[in-house]
């Protein structure tokens, strides 16, 4: 599994509530610029329209070897989820306010894979909480190596 971008915010903005694995659709020149890594996703989202679950604001770069059959940037890509996990998705998301955020995109034996979460928005208090509980992880992971050099 190849790693390609991932969205490094969403476990700070959101707490993730439940993952899941979708497809996505691409055209030629996207996939290949997403191979060559040129790719973003630290604003992406789903929604869900007819049934049919969208990836809004994923950046994928021109292809430089793309002319006339280049693609455009922001456009809204389809996922590729099964039924019951789209109505399930769906029906969260109407019933309970929850969001779905894209989180990570990589390749699985060449295919591209995006990795989407259920997640409810965070509140300031909640995100200076998660900042404490870094800085003292870190103190203490310092402190234990410091003992150890000594």
């Amino acid at each position: 599994m190849k790693i390609v971008c991932s969205n490094k915010k969403a476990g700070f903005e959101y707490f993730i509530l439940e993952r899941y694995e979708a497809g996505i659709k691409l055209s030629g020149t996207e996939i290949k610029a997403v191979r060559a890594g040129k790719c973003n996703m630290n604003d992406a989202y789903v929604i869900i329209k007819n049934n049919t679950p969208y990836l809004l604001n994923m950046n994928i770069a021109k292809y430089e070897q793309g002319n006339l059959f280049n693609h455009d940037e922001f456009r809204s890509r389809e996922l590729l989820l099964h039924k019951h996990e789209t109505i399930k998705l769906a029906t969260k998301v109407k019933l309970e306010g929850l969001s779905i955020v894209a989180l990570k995109a990589y390749f699985v034996d060449s295919i591209l894979k995006i990795e989407i979460a259920l997640c409810k928005g965070k509140k300031l208090i909640d995100k200076r909480e998660t900042i404490k509980e870094r800085d003292s992880k870190r103190r203490i992971d310092k402190a234990l190596k410091d003992a150890t050099r000594n």
